[in-house]
């Protein structure tokens, strides 16, 4: 029996509908918003959005694969907090700010 069609069990549209509302608050934040280190947690909660897909289709199939690619967007995220935070930083030591409109180029 596949997992979804459990008793009880939530279907695969809220999941899906849940995805959405995320990725579509994450992209109003990036459009909208000027401070860097929103731009970037607006990213995060768009690849988040996109893990919840993966998981809700895989634990639909019943099929291991979509943890896989969750998996790596997980590490693909973490490694973009890492760089993002360092980028913001540096810019915040030679600026002055991190507003996203004011800083044109990356050149420091």
């Amino acid at each position: 029996m596949v997992a979804a069609q459990m008793i009880g069990s939530v279907p695969l549209e809220h999941y899906l509908m849940l995805a959405a509302a995320l990725f579509a608050l994450g992209l109003c934040g990036v459009v909208v918003r000027r401070n860097a280190l929103t731009v970037f947690m607006s990213v995060e909660l768009i690849l988040n959005a996109a893990n919840l897909s993966f998981m809700a289709f895989a634990r639909h199939r019943a099929d291991l694969s979509g943890h896989a690619i969750a998996l790596i967007v997980m590490a693909v995220a973490a490694a973009e907090a890492a760089i993002g935070l360092a980028i913001v930083i540096a810019l915040f030591r030679a600026r002055g700010t991190v507003n996203a409109d004011e800083v044109r180029a990356l050149k420091l």
